[in-house]
C-alpha cells in the first residue's frame, strides 16, 4: 500500500543514536500523516539491526562484498519507498516537534513550485557550546542565501524532495564520495524552487565536530564542493564515518 510520506533513513553501525530518531515516528504520527519509516542499513555489524528490530516499516540491507556509500543507502532507501514526499533524514538528527515538522512541510509542498525543502541545523541542545552557536549561525544563514540567490542546498542531515522531481534528477549520485548532498540539490534549483524552512530547526550529534574541528569540516564541505561544481566529481573518497 502506497503512502503520502516515505522517511528513508541511511544507517551503518548506528547503535548509539538511531532508537533517538526512530522513535519520533511514532505509530500515531506515522498513521496521522500517512508515513512511512525505511532505514537503509550499509551494512552494521553493531546492535543497529537489533534495536530497529519490530519499529519501523521497512529495512533494506546491503548485502555486497564492497562498502557502500550514502548515496547508494539512500537510493537503495528510495528504490523501497512509495511516498511522494520524501524525507531522507540521518541516523542521528531529530527535530524538537514532529507534529509542526509534519504540518509545516506538508503545507509547504502544496507550492507546486517548490519541489523541495532546506532548514536550519545546529548540535544536540544538551551538547551545544559556544563554538557550535557561532558556526551554525553563520553557515545556516550562508545556506539560506545560497538557496534565495544563487544554488540550491540543503544540508544532508535532512532532506525534503518531492518524488517526482528527485526521480527528475536520478536521485543521489552514487559515484560521490561526499558532497552528494550539496550534488542533488545544486540539481533541484535548476527545476524548481527550494524552500529554506527558517521556522523549523533539525538536530544532529556533534560528534564529527568534535573529532576534526570545525575548520578541518568546514574545509572539507567547501573543497568538495568546488571539485563537484568544477569537475563533477568529489576529492574525497569517502565521508569517513564518527561513531
Amino acid at each position: 500500500m502506497s503512502k503520502s510520506v516515505s522517511v528513508i533513513i541511511p544507517a551503518l553501525n548506528e547503535e548509539k543514536l538511531i532508537e533517538q530518531t526512530i522513535k519520533q515516528f511514532s505509530d500515531a504520527v506515522k498513521e496521522k500523516y500517512d508515513v512511512e519509516v525505511i532505514v537503509s542499513d550499509g551494512g552494521s555489524t553493531d546492535k543497529t539491526l537489533s534495536i530497529i528490530e519490530g519499529k519501523v516499516d521497512k529495512v533494506v540491507k546491503h548485502d555486497k562484498d564492497y562498502k557502500q556509500n550514502i548515496s547508494e543507502g539512500r537510493n537503495m532507501g528510495f528504490k523501497s519507498s512509495t511516498g511522494n514526499v520524501l524525507i531522507f533524514f540521518n541516523a542521528d538528527t531529530y527535530v524538537d516537534d514532529i507534529d509542526l515538522f509534519f504540518e509545516k512541510i506538508l503545507e509547504y509542498l502544496k507550492d507546486e513550485k517548490v519541489n523541495a525543502l532546506a532548514f536550519p541545523v545546529k548540535v544536540f541542545p544538551h551538547e551545544e557550546k559556544l563554538q557550535d552557536k557561532l558556526f551554525h549561525f553563520i553557515y545556516n544563514n550562508y545556506v539560506r542565501l545560497l538557496n534565495f540567490a544563487f544554488m540550491g542546498m540543503g544540508r544532508g542531515e535532512c532532506h525534503i524532495v518531492k518524488r517526482k522531481a528527485f526521480e527528475s534528477v536520478n536521485g543521489y549520485n552514487e559515484s560521490l564520495g561526499a558532497g552528494e548532498d550539496f550534488e542533488l540539490y545544486t540539481k533541484l534549483h535548476k527545476i524548481g524552487k527550494i524552500r529554506f524552512c527558517s521556522d523549523l530547526i533539525v538536530y544532529e550529534s556533534p560528534r564529527r565536530y568534535r573529532k576534526f574541528g570545525y575548520l578541518y569540516v568546514l574545509f572539507d564541505w567547501a573543497k568538495n564542493s568546488i571539485w563537484i561544481t568544477l569537475f563533477k566529481k568529489s576529492v574525497s573518497k569517502e565521508w569517513k564515518p564518527i561513531r
